[in-house]
Parts: C-alpha cells; structure tokens; sequence
C-alpha cells in the first residue's frame, strides 16, 4: 500500500475517533479494520471503490500504531496549530480540516522521514478531498505558517 493511501487510513481513522470518548478511542481503532469496504457509481456509471481496509497485518499494525502515536500528541499539536493559525482557533475549525492539520503537523514536527513539503502537499490533497472548498488552501496557508 502507498504512503498516501496509508495516510488516507490514517487521517480516517483519526477522523472517526475525534467523535468517540477517550476511553472508546483504543477499541474505535480496533473497529476500524473490521468495517465492510463501501463502493459508489460514478454519474458515467463507474463503479468505485469509496473505502476499503483490506492490507497486511505490517500496514495494518504500522497505521494503528501511528494513529496511537498522533492520538497522543493532539494536545502539542493543537496547540503548535493554534499558535500559526491567525484568527482561528482549533475549537472552531471543522473537524475535517483539523484532522488533516493535526496528521501533518505530526509530520512535520515528529517524523524526520517525511520532507515538510511531501507532509503539506499530501495535506492539501486530503483537503481537497474530504475538506470544504476553501480547505485547500486554509490547510496550506497554517503549515507553510508551521514549517
């Protein structure tokens, strides 16, 4: 599976735990990998693959751990975030774009293997994807801050 992908699962599993309590999270990431995988058609009448969770226990256990491992450092995160972020403030922004924040902020702080730009640009992607219209750009505009 790609770096990409991976961050994908990563950002999703992130995502959906943010609506549990805390003491729910560990078992929400157990779930995770036990959801069925979902499929939608395209208007041209493609059939797409929207999510799925198929990998190998290495991925499997890699993305628990990393997604453990941001989990942890929310509180840094956020306040990093909150530092850069003029006029916003992590408890007001969607919680989509704060995710996809928190995931490369993570990056950029505490993994030396992943380049500053590869962390933004990977961010901007997922903004495009499952953030508002303006995500993009909101994204790239606090981690340019960051970095």
């Amino acid at each position: 599976m790609t770096r990409s992908k991976l961050r994908e699962h990563c950002f999703k599993m992130l995502f959906c735990a943010d609506f549990h309590p805390a003491e729910e999270k560990e078992e929400q990431l157990d779930l995770y990998f036990q959801e069925p995988s979902e499929d939608d058609t395209t208007t041209e009448g493609k059939e797409l693959i929207v999510h799925s969770v198929t990998m190998n226990p290495e991925e499997e256990a890699y993305l628990k751990k990393r997604t453990e491992d941001v989990m942890s450092k929310i509180p840094q995160l956020d306040e990093k975030i909150n530092e850069v972020a003029e006029g916003w403030k992590t408890k007001r922004m969607g919680k989509a774009e704060l995710t996809i924040l928190r995931l490369a902020a993570y990056e950029i702080l505490f993994d030396q293997e992943i380049p500053d730009k590869v962390a933004i640009n990977e961010a901007v992607e997922l903004g495009k994807k499952y953030g508002g219209s303006e995500a993009p750009a909101f994204i790239n505009g606090i981690l340019a801050k960051l970095v």
